[in-house]
């Protein structure tokens, strides 16, 4: 069982996947970064001043009674809140993250179309009564002297 599980963590998809992961969670943590530190304050700033990290709803007032100013006060207190402005930043951030992830695959999926060349036109056919390897031009078979119809290229 030991050599099993050896054989499949070694795997090459498997060292891909995991290295595929831990650049992915890199990239999470950047793009969480670049959604909550740039561009919600951008976007609070042009909706007047908004923090969308502290847009949240009281559902139950903690032992000081509200109002409270921001988000990390209501939680001091102990309130349950309802964190509707932490999850417009998760959706953004997914947001970014799909669209990210989009143009990483149709690049992949062009440079593939790309890779892929056309099949090459044969050079050789079969004798059909032998069935010898001949040129395709060939007009007798150079084995079995049999006359041969012609065969059409796109050339």
């Amino acid at each position: 069982m030991v050599k099993e599980f050896k054989e499949f963590a070694v795997r090459g998809n498997m060292v891909d996947m995991a290295v595929a992961f831990v650049m992915g969670a890199a990239f999470g943590a950047i793009v969480t970064s670049f959604v909550s530190d740039i561009i919600m304050p951008a976007v609070g700033l042009l909706l007047g001043n908004v923090n969308f990290a502290d847009l949240f709803l009281v559902l139950k007032e903690g032992a000081k009674a509200g109002p409270y100013a921001s988000l990390a006060d209501a939680k001091e207190a102990g309130a349950v809140t309802i964190n509707y402005g932490i999850f417009i930043n998760s959706i953004i951030s997914f947001l970014i993250v799909a669209v990210s992830m989009f143009f990483v695959v149709k690049n992949i999926n062009r440079l593939r179309r790309q890779k892929e060349a056309p099949a090459a036109e044969p050079t050789t056919k079969e004798c059909p009564y032998c069935l010898s390897s001949i040129h395709i031009k060939a007009t007798r078979c150079p084995y079995c002297t049999s006359e041969l119809r012609p065969v059409k290229t796109n050339k």
